[in-house]
């Protein structure tokens, strides 16, 4: 009998995980899991707040206290991007944890064929998503500059040191010319 561990996150105290867990629950009953733990968080999946249920779900997994990782959808695991939410699934593997999506079956560790093909595709769209990040950040730089402004750190009304002996050497080299 597999075990599973079931992840259940909202976004807001106004939601609750009721609704995700009773249905995971009768999930698993249904696949014939026992079900080990079961780790509810109310806090956006953004990773840009502390999410203590899902890191004890992560510990818990890497320690083997489940076979495979039940959640409601990949929305519900991460919205941390993509490069991050796909480490958290190689995380898993790497345990030899399964995962399973409950409203994305395709997004099943059971399948290695899609598994395999799911992955890629998220690790292109990842990608992807790094290039998009940098061409924005160059056109953003870029309009910046055009319309005047200086980039960096602003000038030191006090000179350093060596900023005065390079003046200095351009100087020596400049009377050369």
């Amino acid at each position: 009998m597999k075990r599973v561990g079931i992840y259940c996150r909202v976004s807001t105290d106004k939601q609750d995980t009721e609704n995700q867990l009773e249905q995971l629950r009768q999930f698993a009953r249904q696949q014939g899991w026992e079900i080990t733990g079961e780790y509810l968080d109310t806090v956006s999946g953004s990773g840009k707040k502390v999410r203590p249920q899902f890191e004890a779900c992560m510990l818990a997994a890497s320690q083997r206290k489940f076979d495979v990782l039940l959640f409601w959808a990949l929305d519900r695991l991460s919205r941390e991007g993509v490069a991050r939410t796909i480490h958290y699934l190689e995380q898993l593997q790497g345990w030899n944890v399964g995962w399973r999506s409950f409203t994305q079956p395709f997004l099943d560790t059971g399948n290695e064929m899609t598994n395999s093909i799911v992955l890629a595709v998220l690790s292109a769209v990842a990608k992807q998503e790094r290039v998009s990040i940098s061409e924005r950040t160059k056109a953003g730089l870029a309009r910046v500059k055009r319309q005047g402004k200086r980039l960096g750190r602003p000038q030191s009304t006090n000179p350093s040191r060596t900023t005065l002996w390079r003046r200095s050497k351009a100087k020596d080299y400049l009377g050369q010319l």
